[in-house]
């Protein structure tokens, strides 16, 4: 995956390979999982109406954007204007999916696509909106509108229909984030209609997730800052856990340092100046970089693990990471002695970052020096220099619930992958001290 900022459009597959036979703890070998196509080069809007009318030859577009977008921008109107002029009509819109993506809202979506007769889902904005409409167009293929239907296709399901129907309506999505999921056929959403109202459930089948990724660096220039960088440190988390997987392929590994030396100067440029597209741009390229080793199937560590037990307490996904990565880092140095690999592959993360020249420069304006500082302390000063939270405390998390988070944490399925298998509460008991704050 290149790096090339042009002004002509480039259409492409965003993966050439197929995906691993397990995702994220779920097998996936009996599934087809196809690659979403990429689109870039050109406005989001001219892009979205050309594909919508020559690719999925579409007429009946319904609409999910993010709030924040369709509140204080124009860009949702632009979307619709391109659309309308390319005699496609636009269905229906709905302005914001409540994070953590509520069953009632997929299912109210769903209902409108169906009434509407949607022939094409677009999403403009990242996060739940992306999600969501995994789940929409799943709906749809299905004929799923209550919550009891839905609930017997997630993964935990003991009752999976033998029949599953993949998605038939087109899934276009355009994001303004750097989390990645719209590269992921995996879609979580929340049962609000049960007791278990916290409880978010994952969806994996044949044909689930984007068809077509539209890539505007313009338009990411409107995201919030904070946002934009924090879900940036979530892609460098993921290059960073799979460049210190003790089981990495070289492939992963030569994606993950191509990811790394994108992705990492590149923030750096756009905490200085928002408006600098290409970063914005390069950006963008390095998470398709990042997934591509989520999706092969390589494990994650510790910071994911722990990570996931941080978003029901309220802390984004790119937070997670701002915090959990540097701490996980110093855990396995100090706990790895006896396995020379895992130094050995934090050195060379920390190679790659002394070897960028903006990302030195910023690393010894923190004091910092090669000889002694290890891969935690780089971490954490990016962090840092990216002005985003670095502890528990930072997010209103007290002491008090580490023991709790430490037992759900060995659950996750990246706990035992981590390079020190964390198997014992203690283990990350230990990791969230030290990011307590």
């Amino acid at each position: 995956m290149g790096s090339e900022f042009t002004s002509t459009e480039v259409f492409r597959p965003a993966f050439t390979e197929p995906p691993g036979t397990n995702l994220v703890g779920i097998p996936v070998s009996n599934l087809t999982l196809p690659s979403p196509d990429l689109a870039y080069g050109r406005p989001y809007d001219e892009l979205c109406a050309k594909h919508v009318r020559d690719t999925f030859h579409a007429s009946r577009v319904y609409i999910v954007v993010s709030k924040s977008l369709a509140a204080n921008t124009d860009r949702l109107d632009r979307l619709v204007a391109a659309l309308t002029q390319n005699d496609i009509k636009v269905v229906g819109i709905r302005k914001g999916i409540t994070p953590h993506t509520p069953w009632t809202e997929i299912l109210s979506i769903a209902a409108e696509c169906r009434e509407a007769e949607a022939d094409c889902v677009v999403t403009l904005g990242a996060g739940s909106t992306t999600d969501g409409a995994k789940l929409v167009v799943l709906c749809l293929a299905n004929d799923i509108r209550e919550p009891a239907q839905l609930a017997r296709y997630s993964v935990e399901s003991t009752d999976i229909p033998s029949d599953v129907r993949p998605p038939t309506v087109p899934l276009i999505t355009i994001p303004t984030s750097l989390s990645g999921g719209e590269y992921f056929s995996l879609a979580g959403g929340t049962d609000d209609t049960t007791a278990h109202k916290s409880h978010k459930y994952g969806f994996l089948h044949s044909g689930m997730g984007s068809k077509l990724i539209i890539l505007d660096a313009e338009l990411a220039t409107l995201t919030p800052a904070y946002h934009w960088l924090s879900t940036g440190v979530r892609s460098v988390d993921h290059c960073v856990e799979a460049l210190c997987c003790l089981t990495a392929t070289p492939a992963a590994e030569e994606k993950a340092e191509r990811g790394l030396r994108l992705l990492v100067p590149s923030l750096l440029r756009c905490k200085a100046n928002n408006k600098d597209v290409e970063a914005y741009h390069r950006c963008q390229m390095a998470v398709g970089l990042a997934m591509d080793n989520v999706r092969a199937g390589i494990p994650m560590g510790g910071s994911h693990a722990i990570g996931h037990q941080l978003g029901p307490l309220g802390v984004p996904h790119g937070v997670t990471s701002c915090i959990m990565c540097s701490a996980v880092m110093k855990y396995n140095i100090r706990h790895g002695a006896d396995n020379p690999d895992i130094a050995a592959r934090q050195k060379k993360v920390a190679n790659i970052l002394w070897s960028e020249p903006d990302v030195a420069t910023a690393l010894r304006a923190d004091g910092l020096k090669p000889e002694t500082a290890d891969l935690g302390d780089l971490i954490d000063t990016i962090v840092k220099t990216l002005g985003l939270p670095r502890s528990l405390k930072a997010m209103g998390i007290d002491r008090d619930i580490i023991p709790k988070l430490s037992v759900r944490a060995l659950d996750d399925f990246w706990a035992p992958t981590n390079p020190i298998p964390l198997v014992k509460p203690e283990q990350v008991t230990e990791i969230l001290e030290a990011v307590a704050g």
